[in-house]
């Protein structure tokens, strides 16, 4: 056994700068140097305390400085938990997590630092400080005030008890979502049952049995089965599309909708608990409701302000929805079914009629979309856009898995600007689901010089089989688009303060809106067959292809525009006008707001709630709304390159480089709003959102 001190001399979490030694971090070095990190932090807090100035120099520089040890050591951890996970590596995060938690909030409390911020403000140093470090000051003032500094005596203490008991009620309520889910699954034993299922379906279904069938039953296969269905989002989408077997849609369906609202992983209570406690929550901190209290962070100036927006949106969506839904009536009916048309027949007849419709399938485009050429294509869209050139730099970092790659971004006169790793591919065994951007290094000023920007791009898209490339639906690839586009916000920052630099200090309802700006250009005719090279032919993909992905993009446009709002109403009416302690349950909300956003009733058992974990276990309470905020921005930033012309190479770039000046490059020194203006010359419009999506009355 390593001893701790041994631990500390050669412990790689514990070096001063640099991109991090992924390949000598061990799950042993995390503790010893969390804990050493955190005393050594203790410190300097309690120096800082003593000695707080009210000047930027005074106690802004102290208090970044406090956090850059923690980028190196704490930030690598937490990657490393979703990239490449083990029990060793849980169990040390799960050991040192509570004192990251108790340290940031002894941080956030701390009377000397908010008086001396407060002392900045209020005081002639004020007028000396840039627009960003004001922010910084004003951004830091509030982050303190929600984080209960002026709370005192029990008031305070309550406030500590509750951000306890939320964190754990937090943990219960995703444990029963993924102990409800793992626990269900349907086996199918007739070959009959599996016609019309994709080959990737069979293949999942019959991996499934394999895992869970005792040693001595026979293996299952893709052709022959027994092929289990479980809850998981990869199994039970394509089943709901494809399964010809509507018992068995419903059975999965009724599965899916009731997760943990019954038996020991009845989320229930914690979800009405939750509810009180953050209600008390913005009580002790002196707003009316939960959602005033998230607002507080946000872009999107009150609850109305959101409301009105969802409204807009809901108004040009709910007809074009009645017609999805007229459409699949239609067609359920003249194909020989029966009876009438439930929830758990919506999306098999909707990929009926998509099929019908536009003819292709994703089996169809893989082989056009082989990674390398997709990489290609995109670095030679961001060169066009932002004059900007990235180059492979593979073996120049270390990397914590064989198939991630390392690439640097330099401007077009050679000056280097960032770095970036890509994890591209699927690992189910060590890897987390779904894809994300994260920060590996944050641009800031480090003894005398600029720390440039690092940061990680993490997809789930297919490995490659065999000798092939890996081969990427057409999704995967608009994913890839997307978390480049958060990539480029973190990596462009000019901003040489950490917390204003890349995404940090951006409010939360603003920050996709360069991701979701990103996948627009998907349905760029040139970007997109530019990046496309058939796997065995190296034809280009054809145009009568690329039209038919043109029209599938709206297709049930309205629907999924319904859907979305839906959530994200009923998410700001649990937290704004909601009383759980009343006689008004949780699931009354949902119904009340689905009578206005869904064109199906409601089923009476509907228990979605209890497995939203967006909003009870994620970071999207009272924001779930943030992803139509933002694609406003997003399409509306869009359409600024469609009145310059698309096929205006001169215009495009001149107008790329507006984007990349106002909002890649600005990160959070100015509020969103400012930033999108800048660039757009007005505020924002619902218009080029609406019509990209077929929605214009």
């Amino acid at each position: 056994m390593t001893s701790n001190t041994d631990t500390l001399e050669y412990n790689p979490l514990l070096q001063h700068a640099g991109l991090p030694l992924f390949n000598a971090i061990q799950p042993e070095h995390v503790v010893p140097a969390v804990k050493h990190c955190i005393a050594e932090a203790e410190k300097q807090l309690a120096d800082i305390e003593q000695n707080a100035t009210p000047t930027w120099d005074g106690i802004m520089q102290p208090l970044e400085e406090l956090d850059q040890p923690f980028e190196q050591a704490w930030g690598p951890v937490g990657h490393l938990l979703s990239v490449q996970n083990s029990p060793e590596i849980r169990e040390a995060h799960e050991t040192v997590l509570q004192d990251v938690v108790n340290f940031g909030l002894r941080v956030g409390q701390s009377q000397p630092i908010y008086k001396a911020l407060k002392a900045i403000k209020d005081g002639d140093v004020w007028a000396t400080l840039s627009e960003t470090q004001r922010r910084i000051v004003d951004d830091k003032l509030l982050n303190a005030e929600l984080a209960g500094v002026g709370l005192e005596g029990e008031a305070l203490e309550r406030f500590n008890q509750i951000a306890r008991d939320l964190s754990k009620l937090s943990t219960d309520f995703s444990n029963h979502v993924l102990d409800a889910t793992k626990a269900w699954s349907l086996t199918v034993t007739a070959a009959a049952d599996v016609e019309g299922w994709p080959e990737s379906l069979k293949q999942l279904t019959a991996q499934s049995y394999n895992q869970a069938k005792d040693e001595d039953e026979p293996a299952a296969t893709p052709e022959a089965g027994p092929w289990r269905v479980t809850l998981d989002g990869p199994v039970v989408q394509p089943f709901l599309q494809h399964s010809r077997n509507r018992g068995q849609r419903e059975q999965v369906f009724r599965a899916y909708l009731t997760r943990a609202s019954s038996g020991e992983w009845d989320n229930t209570d914690i979800i009405t608990r939750t509810l009180q406690l953050r209600q008390q929550k913005a009580a002790l901190l002196g707003y009316q409701n939960f959602a005033q209290l998230s607002l507080a962070k946000k872009m999107a100036p009150s609850v109305e302000a959101v409301l009105t927006l969802s409204e807009e949106l809901r108004a040009a969506s709910y007809d074009n929805a009645q017609q999805d839904l007229e459409d699949l009536k239609e067609l359920a009916a003249a194909s020989g079914q029966t009876e009438e048309l439930l929830h758990w027949d919506v999306a098999f007849w909707a990929e009926r009629l998509r099929e019908q419709k536009f003819d292709y399938t994703d089996e169809e485009l893989r082989p056009y979309f082989a990674l390398p050429n997709v990489l290609e294509g995109m670095f030679g869209l961001v060169r066009r856009l932002f004059g900007i050139v990235v180059t492979a730099a593979d073996g120049e970092a270390p990397v914590w898995q064989k198939d991630v790659r390392y690439f640097k971004i330099a401007d077009e006169d050679g000056t280097p600007l960032a770095a970036f790793y890509l994890d591209p591919y699927s690992r189910p065994e060590n890897k987390r689901g779904g894809a994300w951007m994260d920060d590996c290094l944050s641009r800031r000023m480090l003894d005398g010089e600029v720390q440039l920007p690092v940061a990680h791009l993490v997809c789930n898209s297919t490995p490659p089989v065999g000798d092939k490339p890996s081969l990427m639906t057409f999704r995967e690839v608009e994913t890839l688009f997307h978390e480049f586009g958060h990539g480029l916000q973190h990596m462009l920052t000019t901003v040489n303060e950490a917390d204003a630099s890349g995404i940090n200090g951006v409010e939360w309802d603003a920050v996709e809106l360069p991701s979701q700006f990103m996948e627009n250009w998907c349905y760029h005719k040139p970007t997109l067959i530019g990046m496309t090279s058939h796997v065995e032919t190296g034809e280009p993909l054809p145009d009568e292809l690329f039209e038919k992905i043109c029209a599938a993009r709206n297709f049930r446009a309205g629907s999924m525009m319904l859907r979305q709002l839906s959530f994200g109403i009923t998410d700001l009416e649990l937290h704004s006008n909601f009383d759980p302690d009343g006689t008004e349950t949780i699931f009354d909300v949902q119904r009340r707001v689905a009578e206005t956003t869904s064109v199906l009733p409601l089923l009476p058992e509907d228990r979605f709630l209890c497995a939203f974990s967006h909003i009870f276990a994620g970071g999207y309470a009272a924001g779930y709304y943030s992803y139509k905020w933002a694609e406003v921005l997003s399409a509306d930033a869009f359409s600024a390159f469609e009145d310059a012309g698309l096929e205006d190479e001169a215009a495009v770039a001149d107008t790329g480089r507006r984007f990349r000046n106002t909002i890649l490059s600005q990160g959070g020194s100015r509020h969103p709003m400012e930033v999108f203006e800048d660039f757009r010359g007005r505020q924002p419009s619902t218009e080029a959102l609406l019509r990209h999506n077929g929605l214009l009355g």
